[in-house]
């Protein structure tokens, strides 16, 4: 959508309300719901104010301490929202609604470096240095229940109901018992402008998938968001929810593949073996912003379809790292993060790997045949502490995202560290309620 078709739906009665928001570290979508006449007046052109704690809470939105761009003693000031215009879409699934993302900014102008979307503008100027754009496309499994989130929580999210009670990966008849609400999700989507390729079954009770074509990395990240946000909306209207959890249960964990490629200025392939060993080199190091949750690790689990070696091969799903396709369509699959991923964090992590592999001339080993579980190869980070540990270590995220961005998101593994340590679960008390 163009500013001048939002004016005349606006002028018409068509449209009311525009959204203006922003991805968190979260992943989430937060920001305001503006009158769209407000926002044609004043917001276009000056944007809107928002706390700036949105970039130092904790998944439960509680203020915590750690953050030197936000806390008590500095006041918990505003950031700017500066809508980015070329993001305004429509909202299908909300009536009389327009979207648009915000790059965030502070008073003096100059951009919040932690926030996730600047992050990602970095990487790709990196890129843009060197004559270079990447593509990305993102593969979102998500888990279907026959319960509202109200009634979820009221359950403590157990004897939920799944859509489906079996299988139904790539099965017609599994598929056919959701498709009412993946269809609409499906053409919500479209209709909000993003490009939507198909919709399969998965393993897990009730897991589906939906797949958008690849676009720029930005692009890509925005869509994302927006499409998470939006299919947890339509499943509410619909009287259901969806999680995407890295692991609900002890069966199969949702993932989020992600395929990129990197193209030259004329547009061509710009495959580099160097920039597949760079994501070899520094993917456990890079670890937490491609597994950012406790939960997150409870996916890499032996012969589960996520990997648990740091291995790459041609066609070859057992590695973290699998390339497909050839000639100008030849690209990585990161199959390492799952469904809780923040989009922009994890493109940012494979830029900066793939850079920190070409800049450094790194040479590609022999693609691993064979089972990489039973492999010597090394093993991904297995819990969510020593993620934290090799990240603080990492001179690649220090020189490519910066000292402040990285002293952020150490915190942010902290906070949830702290949150997990101090939990008592399920588990723990039917272990030892009555045996120890």
């Amino acid at each position: 959508m163009q500013l001048d078709d939002l004016k005349s739906q606006v002028q018409d009665g068509t449209i009311d309300t525009v959204l203006l928001a922003f991805t968190d570290m979260q992943g989430r979508l937060q920001g305001k719901r503006l009158t769209a006449e407000f926002f044609l007046d004043s917001v276009v052109h000056h944007g809107a104010e928002g706390c700036n704690y949105l970039l130092a809470v904790d998944v439960d939105m509680n203020t915590v301490s750690g953050y030197a761009m936000s806390s008590w003693d500095l006041g918990y000031g505003d950031f700017e929202m500066k809508p980015d215009m070329d993001t305004l879409r429509l909202v299908p699934w909300h009536e009389g609604t327009a979207l648009v993302v915000a790059d965030l900014a502070w008073s003096d102008g100059n951009p919040v470096v932690a926030s996730p979307r600047q992050i990602l503008r970095r990487q790709i100027d990196r890129l843009a240095e060197r004559g270079l754009s990447a593509y990305a496309g993102t593969e979102l499994e998500f888990m279907v229940f026959r319960n509202t989130y109200e009634d979820a929580w009221r359950k403590a999210y157990r004897d939920l109901e799944p859509a489906n009670y079996y299988n139904v990966d790539y099965s017609m008849i599994g598929t056919a018992r959701v498709e009412p609400l993946v269809r609409r999700i499906r053409n919500a989507m479209a209709a909000a402008g993003m490009k939507v390729e198909n919709a399969k079954g998965e393993c897990n009770f009730g897991q589906h998938e939906i797949n958008f074509l690849y676009g720029p990395v930005l692009e890509t990240a925005d869509n994302h968001s927006i499409y998470k946000t939006g299919a947890k909306e339509i499943a509410h209207q619909e009287g259901c929810a969806i999680t995407y959890m890295a692991k609900f249960d002890e069966r199969e964990g949702n993932s989020c593949h992600i395929h990129l490629s990197v193209r030259d200025g004329d547009g061509n392939s710009a495959w580099d073996d160097a920039f597949l060993a760079g994501q070899l080199a520094c993917l456990q190091e890079l670890t937490l912003f491609y597994a950012p949750n406790v939960n997150s690790y409870k996916r890499y689990v032996e012969g589960s379809f996520a990997p648990t070696a740091v291995a790459w091969g041609n066609d070859n799903r057992t590695c973290a790292l699998r390339v497909v396709g050839h000639g100008t369509s030849k690209r990585l699959e990161l199959r390492f993060p799952g469904a809780d991923v923040n989009p922009y964090l994890a493109l940012s992590a494979i830029i900066a790997a793939g850079l920190h592999g070409m800049d450094e001339g790194l040479e590609l080993e022999p693609p691993f045949e064979g089972n990489a579980y039973e492999s010597d190869k090394p093993r991904v980070p297995e819990t969510l502490h020593e993620a934290r540990a090799r990240f603080a270590d990492s001179a690649v995220a220090r020189a490519a995202l910066g000292d402040d961005v990285v002293d952020h998101y150490l915190n942010y593994a902290d906070v949830e560290l702290a949150a997990y340590n101090r939990a008592v679960t399920d588990w723990e008390r039917f272990r030892g309620f009555e045996r120890l």
